[in-house]
Formats: C-alpha cells, sequence, structure tokens
C-alpha cells in the first residue's frame, strides 16, 4: 500500500510539474466572458459565452488560426476573431463573404446542428441563425450565416488593405460581426495566442457536447 501511495505521488507530481512548464511556455487556459455581449456574439458558432478554452502560444498564429489578441486602443480588452488577412493582403467582406486578393474563400455545406441561436448584442433578442462550414488555410470551420431576410446586416461590402506589421481579423459570426472592421487591423506581434480547444462549454463538466473538444 505504501509504495502505491508513494507510486501516485510521484506520478502527480510529475504531471503538476509537466502540467506547469506547458503553462509557462505553451498554453493558457482562458474562460470566455459572459459579460462582454459583443464579443461573445461575435465569436459563435466556434466558442459560447462562459467556455473554458485554451490558448496555443508556442508559436505564432498562421492564417486561418482563430485568434486572441488585444483589442488595437483599448489592450485591457481581449478580442477574438480568425486571421484571414496578412500584411498586403487585399481584403473584402460583403455580407458573410470575405474576398482575399480576388479569391473567394469556399463553403462546405450546412453545420451538423444548424441552425444555431444567438443574442443580438444591441438589444438581446435571441436570433436563429443558419450555419455552414467554411474553408480557410486548409482548415474548415463553422461560420453564422447572414439570412437572407436581414437586410439590415451590418458591415456591407467592406474593402481592405492590410498594412504593414499587421493582420486582420473577421468574427466567425458574420451577422454579429466585431472586428477588424471596428477597431482596424492588429499589429501582428501583439496576436501570440491560438484558440485551439475547449475543455469544458458553458453547460459544465456534465454536458459531453462541449466538453473536450478542438476549436477549428
Amino acid at each position: 500500500m505504501r509504495k502505491m501511495f508513494r507510486f501516485l505521488f510521484w506520478v502527480a507530481l510529475v504531471a503538476g510539474g509537466l502540467i506547469g512548464l506547458l503553462r509557462l511556455t505553451a498554453i493558457r487556459w482562458w474562460r470566455v466572458p459572459t459579460d462582454d455581449k459583443y464579443l461573445t456574439a461575435s465569436i459563435s458558432p466556434s466558442v459560447r459565452a462562459g467556455d473554458l478554452i485554451l490558448l496555443w502560444r508556442l508559436t505564432k498564429p498562421g492564417f486561418g488560426d482563430l485568434v486572441l489578441c488585444p483589442e488595437p486602443g483599448h489592450p485591457e480588452r481581449a478580442v477574438i476573431g480568425r486571421l484571414v488577412g496578412e500584411a498586403g493582403d487585399k481584403l473584402e467582406v460583403t455580407r458573410a463573404k470575405i474576398t482575399i486578393n480576388g479569391q473567394p474563400l469556399r463553403t462546405e455545406g450546412r453545420c451538423a446542428h444548424s441552425p444555431f441561436k444567438e443574442n443580438a448584442p444591441d438589444s438581446g433578442v435571441e436570433v436563429e441563425q443558419p450555419c455552414s462550414l467554411e474553408e480557410v488555410g486548409g482548415r474548415v470551420h463553422e461560420r453564422g450565416e447572414v439570412p437572407l431576410s436581414d437586410v439590415s446586416a451590418p458591415h456591407d461590402a467592406k474593402t481592405e488593405a492590410v498594412p504593414q506589421g499587421q493582420v486582420w481579423l473577421v468574427s466567425d459570426n458574420r451577422l454579429f460581426p466585431y472586428d477588424s472592421r471596428d477597431y482596424g487591423p492588429v499589429e501582428r506581434a501583439t496576436c501570440k495566442e491560438t484558440v485551439f480547444f475547449r475543455l469544458v462549454g458553458s453547460g459544465g463538466f456534465f454536458d459531453s457536447t462541449t466538453r473536450n473538444q478542438y476549436v477549428r
């Protein structure tokens, strides 16, 4: 029995050391705030308010990654967006669609749980949205669509050229975006963390539909 306790002690010690080393060098866990209605609406359905997520910070984010950065002009506030533009790229955003250097991003059909529901940040009214799959940088992620019946969708037909040393972020929820169309391009050097895993969803550990999932 003493040998078993000693073995478990050393296993726990080594595991704790590895987790501590990863925490210092490669990963960080972060709870998506529930009191920032513009942020949480803009990142659904990929990530939702109250999710406990892991951030990868050992390597710099790349094209197509969902990244967490400080908001330009307000570094105390975090923003999350899809990295779709590097220095020199020319982007056009028209409703849900993005064109990069003349090439539109491809869609790959509907999400498994389409439609989904999200609260409009201005009114708080729950809105049902279609969900489609979009390919960016060789990976496919979920995208909140703009319903065809919604003629007042924000940020229509925005064209931008990305300055040197900066990146362009676009929200996965195209109906309720809060992204570089609002706060402008983001300094590349400040975007150091990639959202890659959801440990627990807002429903808690016993909600298996949002537990231990890779975030694309």
